[in-house]
């Protein structure tokens, strides 16, 4: 479909979602990795993944967290089987410097499988290391969001989970990509300053006259879930109940 001139490309819908403690943490400083979630809102991410075409998390998430990305719920995933979708959305990663390790969690052989977008003088490297684990897109450097999210629509992908980390979540924001944002508030303080923070510094779009719109507020057991609508480019939250059977996973682009 052509755009018109000057206007934003095509892009899936994204929805940002993480959890942070009471201080805007969305980690603890160290090796060991701090559990923000309760057993509730784990289930609603669940539930996100499970409406999602594709998901995706930053390189240092890989190496740091070793995050499976599937749907826990076998009823979910049967759902989805019988909507003519894949089992699990795709996984996607960005990456400068092509530094993934082939056993990661992220490259199980499992759903529409994974994808990596690499600086292109990385890319034949990563891809010969990986072989069929993932499919490697070399892309210029510096690895830029616009052009990924619009090569993710040209391959089905209409809604786009971001789950991580703190640095891809802050280009989003300051890119102005996101839709929907779900922040889920933990009942603690971290109080350490070398910790990864919720939106760090960084030049953020505001438009007086288009603030954020809270569109939910719900408490799952302990934690505080906070929905908001960013009206990136004016967008509404596509209803889940219209889905297109021949979406739901990474097809060959052009």
């Amino acid at each position: 479909m052509q755009t018109e001139p000057g206007a934003p490309p095509q892009r899936p819908y994204v929805l940002l979602s993480c959890a942070m403690s009471i201080d805007g943490c969305l980690d603890a400083p160290g090796p060991q990795r701090l559990v923000l979630s309760g057993d509730a809102d784990l289930d609603r991410v669940d539930a996100e993944r499970a409406e999602a075409d594709a998901i995706m998390v930053g390189a240092a998430t890989i190496r740091r967290d070793n995050p499976r990305l599937l749907i826990r719920s076998a009823a979910r995933r049967a759902a989805r089987i019988a909507r003519d979708l894949p089992e699990h959305p795709a996984r996607v990663t960005l990456t400068a410097s092509g530094d993934l390790d082939p056993e990661a969690r992220f490259f199980a052989t499992a759903g529409a499988g994974a994808v990596v977008y690499c600086a292109a003088p990385q890319a034949p490297r990563l891809q010969f290391r990986l072989n069929e684990l993932a499919q490697v897109i070399a892309v210029p450097a510096p690895v830029g969001l616009v052009p990924i999210l619009a090569d993710l629509s040209r391959r089905g992908v209409r809604r786009l989970l971001v789950e991580g980390g703190a640095r891809l979540g802050r280009e989003f924001l300051a890119a102005g990509l996101v839709d929907e944002l779900a922040l889920a508030v933990a009942p603690f303080f971290v109080g350490a300053a070398a910790a990864p923070r919720f939106a760090g510094p960084a030049v953020y779009p505001h438009d007086p006259r288009r603030p954020m719109r809270l569109a939910e507020v719900r408490q799952l057991d302990e934690v505080v879930l906070l929905r908001y609508l960013l009206g990136g480019d004016g967008r509404e939250p596509r209803d889940r109940g219209d889905r297109d059977p021949e979406v739901g996973g990474i097809r060959g682009g052009p």
